[in-house]
């Protein structure tokens, strides 16, 4: 089987979708994962959590580096990575430095391996766009960059607009969005909110399934306390990656309001062509799960 080679970049440590999808890359037999960054603040203790998950899943030879604490411009919206407190000694996980090492090592990886590789961003992108205005020649040097971000086709049930990866650095998203990236498919708010779990089925599942996910089941605890649900946003994402079938896509030019004080962070269609940004627009939930669970309980 050929692998897909995967850079995933994560605020694993807030919500607790990330440590979901990192699970599932895991346990993938399509995935050669080439490396894992972190971003927004405590960047090293987020670190720790994909090291966690990554050993519990029997990778330890997976490259994790330290990214960018904070947003661009804007205030930062994640003082902490919260599910850290689940770390302990019964969870084995390395300690990392605060110096950030991402930028580098995700600049070296894609350089060494032109039209290859597959950028999977879960969470703000503010490595993502300090990247590409380090070296503008590394947008075109990607096979494709798949995002879970933005909000495209319906408001939120609270009236809000913007989805949080993106509210967080707005103006590191608008950077990536005009970036000249070969195939940019972004995975909106709107598609991923009907794949949701309660917790009670989380447990039940992510206790049989073990292996990577018993460190996301101790970290989904804390996530619990809060929120009586799990909605798996950015493991659509990356589910999607290896099964295009399960979201049908739409051509767009999707722009990032920067000025409106309303809506800030919203994701905007604009006029004219080309359209070069590829954006899910339908889902279904029970393929989803069916594919999830799958692969990771297998």
């Amino acid at each position: 089987m050929d692998k897909i080679p995967i850079l995933l970049d994560t605020d694993i440590g807030s919500d607790i979708d990330d440590a979901v999808a990192l699970a599932y890359l895991l346990r993938q037999p399509a995935c050669e994962l080439l490396g894992i960054t972190t971003v927004s603040r405590e960047p090293e203790r987020r670190a720790s959590l994909a090291d966690a998950v990554c050993q519990a899943g029997g990778c330890t030879d997976v490259p994790i580096h330290v990214g960018v604490a904070e947003p661009l411009l804007v205030a930062q919206r994640q003082p902490r990575a919260t599910q850290a407190e689940a770390l302990s000694d019964a969870m084995p996980h390395r300690l990392f430095a605060q110096a950030n090492t991402a930028i580098a090592f995700l600049r070296n990886t894609i350089r060494s391996r032109p039209g290859e590789i597959t950028l999977l961003t879960i969470g703000p992108l503010t490595n993502i766009a300090l990247l590409f205005a380090l070296d503008p020649e590394l947008p075109g040097l990607l096979k494709q960059l798949v995002m879970m971000g933005g909000r495209y086709h319906t408001r939120a049930s609270n009236g809000g607009l913007a989805e949080w990866n993106i509210l967080c650095d707005p103006h590191a998203a608008a950077m990536v969005f005009a970036a000249p990236v070969p195939h940019l498919v972004a995975v909106g708010l709107d598609v991923t909110e009907p794949c949701r779990l309660p917790h009670e089925e989380c447990r039940t599942r992510f206790t049989a399934a073990a292996g990577p996910l018993a460190p996301v089941a101790a970290m989904a605890e804390v996530w619990f306390r809060h929120v009586p649900h799990i909605t798996f946003h950015d493991p659509l994402a990356a589910a999607l990656i290896f099964e295009p079938s399960l979201c049908a896509l739409e051509p767009y030019y999707i722009g990032v309001d920067l000025t409106s004080p309303f809506h800030p962070g919203l994701t905007v269609p604009l006029p004219g062509d080309p359209k070069p940004h590829r954006v899910a627009a339908r889902v279904d939930p029970t393929a989803f799960f069916a594919h999830y669970f799958d692969i990771v309980g297998s």
